[in-house]
């Protein structure tokens, strides 16, 4: 029996919702600031029409779990915990950063990406990731929050993906990689992937530890 993950992301003016099915991918996305509330379970309700699923037909439900705005945070975290707890399934927190590079390596033939999304205030949220064996995402090292200025990178051939190199182009000094000039947001479809693996390594949560997961203390939409 193929697995089945419902994934929900909500941290980025980007509302999107998923389910991964076997090898099958089923989304909606629509970039839609300070709507999410009204526009993720109509959804969550579509895309499971689609697949022909239900909720107790499900695996798990995973959701972006941050870095990202407060609001857009906590609806994808009380989403997933109230679907999971009715469902009774795990919940897999994904990192938003580690969701963008996954998008990027996707789409391109990077072998390693550094994700700058704008955290306002600033300030860029930023991962760095290497392409692993399944092609998707590895950290390495710490997702962190701060000025531009504070952003590096050793070694060279990074792409540069995420909201904030167009918002600071501060970041652009003395960065020698590709930087993208069309920012992208965080996609379910890529929660979802990433989601899989965890699944199959078994780093799930229960539903009531579902959380976002902020960075830093002060926190903005």
């Amino acid at each position: 029996m193929s697995v089945r993950i419902l994934a929900l992301e909500t941290a980025t003016e980007a509302c999107s919702v998923a389910v991964l099915a076997g090898s099958a991918m089923y989304r909606r996305f629509e970039v839609r600031p300070r709507a999410h509330l009204r526009l993720l379970l109509p959804m969550v309700e579509s895309v499971l029409t689609e697949a022909e699923l239900d909720l107790g037909d499900l695996d798990a439900i995973a959701f972006g779990c941050g870095p990202g705005g407060f609001t857009g945070l906590r609806i994808a975290a009380g989403a997933a915990q109230g679907l999971a707890l009715g469902a009774r399934l795990p919940v897999i927190p994904v990192s938003n950063l580690a969701a963008l590079a996954a998008s990027t390596m996707r789409d391109t033939t990077a072998r390693k990406v550094i994700v700058c999304q704008d955290a306002r205030m600033g300030e860029v949220y930023w991962g760095t990731f290497d392409r692993g064996a399944d092609d998707l995402p590895v950290a390495s090292g710490p997702e962190r929050v701060g000025p531009p200025e504070a952003v590096s990178v050793a070694g060279s051939d990074w792409l540069g993906a995420g909201s904030g190199w167009l918002a600071y182009p501060q970041l652009h000094v003395g960065f020698a990689g590709v930087i993208e000039t069309n920012p992208r947001w965080p996609d379910a479809a890529d929660v979802a992937a990433i989601a899989l693996g965890e699944l199959q390594a078994g780093r799930v949560l229960a539903p009531e530890l579902a959380a976002p997961t902020y960075i830093r203390n002060n926190v903005t939409y």
